[in-house]
């Protein structure tokens, strides 16, 4: 039975080799055979003449093997190192969007309490004009009703001198 990976000169020589073996004489008292020294010795020079060229290309496919490990050992640390920083190009762009959206909200929070400030101020401001403007509607409205009861004769004109200095005094200035 022939192995399909060994050539067939070595494989004969091999052959050859236990054959010389199982015909050899046994050593009486013991598991030992001898065997033609030059015989065995003209073997193993052959098998070593037909082993270099096959022993040279293992050795070549061993160093070949070992290579192709190498680069795609350096390929996928290189692709591991190319996806951490991906990764972590993404998750910085990702926290930079979160802190910009977080200062986003602030800002427009920040907007609306100022807005509403602002319009409670306005709405102060209206309430206190519109307070004044009541308060001169009011005597200019006093004013007018008395000059009608003047004119009426219903009023002493003493009186309505009188109304017409503290109503100059009580207008707002702006």
């Amino acid at each position: 039975m022939s192995d399909p990976g060994v050539p067939p000169d070595i494989e004969a020589k091999v052959h050859q080799l236990e054959r010389l073996i199982a015909e050899a004489k046994a050593v009486p008292l013991s598991s030992s055979v001898m065997v033609n020294r030059a015989e065995i010795d003209g073997l193993l020079d052959d098998l070593r003449e037909a082993l270099p060229d096959e022993l040279a290309q293992a050795r070549w496919v061993l160093a070949e093997r070992d290579e192709i490990l190498e680069r795609a050992q350096g390929d996928v640390d290189r692709m591991l190192d190319e996806a951490r920083q991906e990764r972590d190009r993404l998750v910085s762009h990702e926290e930079v969007a979160r802190t910009a959206e977080e200062e986003a909200d602030r800002l427009l929070d920040d907007a609306r309490e100022h807005a509403r400030q602002i319009r409670l101020e306005a709405e102060d401001y209206v309430d206190a004009k519109l307070a004044n403007f009541e308060v001169v509607l009011t005597k200019t409205l006093a004013t007018v009703e008395k000059g009608r009861q003047k004119l009426r004769g219903r009023v002493d004109a003493a009186t309505l001198a009188e109304d017409d200095l503290a109503f100059e005094g009580d207008l707002p200035e702006d």
